[in-house]
């Protein structure tokens, strides 16, 4: 015997929406990894940015490290941060550059980064 599917009933549950990763969030991530994960991202800005022959993004990023521990990591990441090899699917990083720095050391260290990126679409 066939069910009516007028009688059945419905579900009332949703299934929850899977976000996709953005390159933002991509970049994010890169930054945690080479920041060896003691970063926090204050503010993130993104704009688009387009030349004749390229598009792509311009990521500005206000970035802290607190800690002792954080504060060297920061000072590596200041170091490596213009040659680092990024790795963003269909993404190159074009440009990676330390805009400024500010350097506390009380009540606790404490370094604040502005980081600025910019990201070419891959073709």
């Amino acid at each position: 015997m066939l069910a009516d599917h007028a009688t059945l009933p419905r579900a009332t549950h949703k299934v929850p929406a899977i976000r996709r990763r953005t390159t933002s969030d991509r970049l994010r991530a890169a930054l945690q990894i080479l920041a060896c994960g003691h970063v926090r991202i204050a503010s993130h800005r993104e704009t688009a940015w387009a030349s004749i022959t390229f598009a792509g993004t311009r990521h500005r990023l206000e970035l802290l490290f607190e800690g002792v521990e954080a504060v060297e990591a920061g000072e590596h990441f200041i170091a490596e941060l213009p040659d680092y090899e990024f790795d963003i699917p269909r993404q190159l990083v074009a440009d990676a550059a330390v805009m400024e720095v500010d350097h506390a050391l009380t009540p606790e260290p404490r370094l604040a980064v502005s980081v600025e990126l910019l990201l070419l679409e891959d073709a």
